[in-house]
C-alpha cells in the first residue's frame, strides 16, 4: 500500500507540471476541436505506454546508463518539438475554429500526442526514476504492470480534462477573437521546450 501511495503521490505531481504535452492538449484543443484534443490526450497515455515497455523490459536502465543513446533521445525529441512549434508560427491566423472538414483526422491528432510524449525524455527519466527509486525488485511483475497501467490512465485522464477546459465554447469565442497570436505562441513555446532539450543534450 505504501508502494501505491508513493507511485500516485509521484506521478500525479509530475502528471500536471507544465511541459510539451500541456502546451500540445491546450493548442489543439483550443484552435482545433475538443476532438482534437481528447485524442491527443489518449495520444500521451499511448506514448507512455512506451516509456513503461522499455523500462520494464531493462532498457530503461541501459537508456539511462548510454550518455549516446540518451542524448540521441534529447535531440530527436528536441527535433519534433522545434518542428512543431515552427510549423504553428507559420500557421495563417485563425479567429475560429476549423470547419469540420479541414480539421485533422483522428489519427493525425492521436499521433501528435503519442509522439510528443513518446520523444520527450523528461518522461523517460521520470518513468524509469519511478521504477528504480520506488518500485521494489521483489514487486511481482503483475503489480508493475498495474503501475505502469496507471502511469498510462494518469496521463491520459489528466490531458483530458485539459482538454475539456480549453474547449469550452465560451473561453475559445474569447481567445480564438483574438486573431493568429495562439498558435504563434504555443509555437514559441514548444521551440523553447525543443532549444532547452537540445541545449542540455550538446551540454553533457
Amino acid at each position: 500500500m505504501t508502494e501505491w501511495l508513493a507511485v500516485i503521490v509521484i506521478t500525479t505531481l509530475a502528471v500536471i507540471s507544465p511541459g510539451p504535452d500541456f502546451a500540445m492538449v491546450s493548442r489543439n484543443s483550443l484552435v482545433l476541436s475538443r476532438r482534437a484534443g481528447l485524442l491527443t490526450a489518449l495520444g500521451i497515455g499511448l506514448g507512455v505506454a512506451v516509456h513503461v515497455a522499455y523500462t520494464l523490459l531493462g532498457l530503461g536502465l541501459v537508456i539511462r546508463q548510454s550518455m549516446i543513446l540518451f542524448s540521441a533521445l534529447k535531440l530527436a525529441g528536441a527535433a519534433y518539438l522545434v518542428w512543431l512549434g515552427l510549423r504553428m508560427l507559420a500557421a495563417r491566423p485563425r479567429a475560429r475554429a476549423p470547419e469540420a472538414g479541414a480539421a485533422p483526422s483522428a489519427a493525425a491528432a492521436l499521433r501528435t500526442g503519442f509522439l510528443t510524449n513518446a520523444l520527450n525524455p523528461k518522461t523517460s527519466v521520470f518513468v524509469v526514476s519511478l521504477f528504480m527509486q520506488v518500485v521494489r525488485p521483489e514487486t511481482p511483475p503483475g503489480v508493475q504492470l498495474a503501475y505502469g497501467a496507471f502511469l498510462m490512465a494518469a496521463h491520459a485522464l489528466w490531458f483530458a480534462l485539459v482538454a475539456l477546459l480549453f474547449s469550452q465554447p465560451g473561453l475559445r469565442r474569447i481567445l480564438l477573437a483574438a486573431g493568429g497570436w495562439i498558435d504563434r505562441a504555443f509555437g514559441a513555446v514548444l521551440i523553447g521546450f525543443g532549444a532547452a532539450l537540445a541545449a542540455a543534450s550538446l551540454e553533457r
